[in-house]
């Protein structure tokens, strides 16, 4: 089942004509729609936490730990996928009078430090990353990175209070206080005034929640994309001037104090971010994730789930090792769009990389390992990839 998801959206009767070849038996297409089921949705989630929580080598980059910053350097996004139309009621509420059109959101919360995913989940459209916020579990020493559209005062609250430090960008009308005379601040002047900002305010909540705001003006190149992005998004309507003037600075928020991240380093750290984008671009252009045809919801979430296990195999029991083994013989480093490209068109080394990871066979694993460095590494540039910016943050 996972095999055959990454080719598409298998039908029952392509899972029954695998299953023949396989194991030379023959199930009708109905009995294999009879195994869809809820019991056969939980089998696969139960597959899909055990790998994620399955413990892997330690990794060259686990001992950086970011000089101590912190324990997991966890990254939350989420993407959209089209799905089936009669599958609107269960997932999506998006129509007007001319069209209706059924979308889910997919969920990933993934740590950057070891490569490992923390979790999936297969969401309705209406719910979206404002609402999914509270549902990340927070351990002590976490740092976790988030866009806008996950914050809250409450959230930033929860983070401190679980000994978490969190990096958010900045969210438009979100309020600040000035921590000695509980003045609220006027941002854009305070910019205006200033240029580049560093410094301690409080949230206008009734904890009066004490966070660090930075923020640093962009070329007008950059504030002038920002604000037609901002144009194109409100479908012709103008955005409200104090926005538009806030588009030509980066501004963050973050719990991290001065003493352990200067205003570069948290540039930077965030910066990382980009991540799990290139992760989601990497399922979409090469994992087919949001191929599917007209599947009912037991299918759906079995073919998403059995999407998500190859996806946690290919990045934590593939990339992850091949990695570590590649960089120590070749000093090149594995691109991860590139090996999940190689993987989804030579299915057949999925299996063999496996079992060179685990085998003493090193004849094969020499083998395995040429080919990767051929066709999987970084072409050598003189732009960073993010295995080198990683490490520059704990320079």
């Amino acid at each position: 089942m996972c095999l055959e998801s990454q080719k598409g959206a298998p039908s029952y009767n392509d899972l029954a004509a695998r299953f023949e070849t396989t194991y030379k038996q023959s199930p009708s297409k109905q009995a294999v729609c009879k195994k869809i089921n809820p019991a056969c949705i939980l089998f696969f989630q139960s597959v899909l936490a055990f790998i994620i929580k399955s413990k892997l080598p330690k990794s060259e980059i686990e001992v950086l730990k970011m000089c101590g910053l912190c324990k997991r350097l966890i990254v939350q996004d989420s993407t959209i996928i089209k799905l089936p139309l009669r599958l609107f009621k269960i997932f999506s509420d998006v129509a007007n009078s001319h069209t209706a059109v059924c979308n889910g959101r997919i969920q990933g919360v993934y740590d950057l430090l070891s490569g490992n995913f923390l979790s999936f989940s297969i969401d309705s459209y209406s719910k979206n990353d404002f609402s999914a916020a509270p549902e990340l579990e927070l351990s002590e020493g976490d740092l976790v990175l988030r866009d806008r559209g996950y914050y809250t005062n409450g959230e930033v609250k929860r983070h401190i209070d679980a000994s978490a430090n969190c990096i958010y960008r900045h969210k438009y009308k979100t309020a600040f206080l000035d921590p000695l005379s509980g003045q609220a601040i006027n941002l854009h002047l305070l910019l205006k005034s200033n240029g580049k900002v560093d410094m301690d305010v409080c949230l206008n909540d009734s904890h009066r929640t004490k966070v660090r705001l930075l923020a640093v003006p962009v070329n007008e190149e950059i504030a002038n994309q920002r604000r037609m992005k901002a144009k194109k998004e409100m479908r012709g309507h103008n955005p409200a001037a104090d926005l538009l003037n806030l588009m030509a600075w980066s501004i963050f928020i973050t719990t991290i104090p001065k003493e352990q991240a200067d205003f570069k380093r948290i540039l930077i750290i965030y910066g990382l971010r980009w991540r799990i984008e290139i992760i989601f671009k990497g399922w979409k252009s090469h994992l087919q994730f949001a191929k599917l045809h007209n599947v009912s919801e037991n299918q759906l979430r079995v073919i998403l789930t059995a999407r998500f296990i190859m996806i946690v195999i290919c990045m934590q029991n593939i990339y992850n090792p091949c990695y570590n083994r590649i960089f120590s013989k070749y000093k090149r480093h594995l691109s991860m769009l590139k090996i999940l490209n190689y993987l989804m068109k030579n299915p057949e080394k999925i299996l063999q990389i496996l079992r060179s990871n685990t085998s003493e066979n090193y004849q094969m694993a020499a083998s395995i390992d040429d080919a990767l460095v051929k066709y999987c590494t970084y072409d050598r540039r003189v732009r960073p990839n993010f295995s080198q910016i990683l490490i520059a943050t704990a320079a």
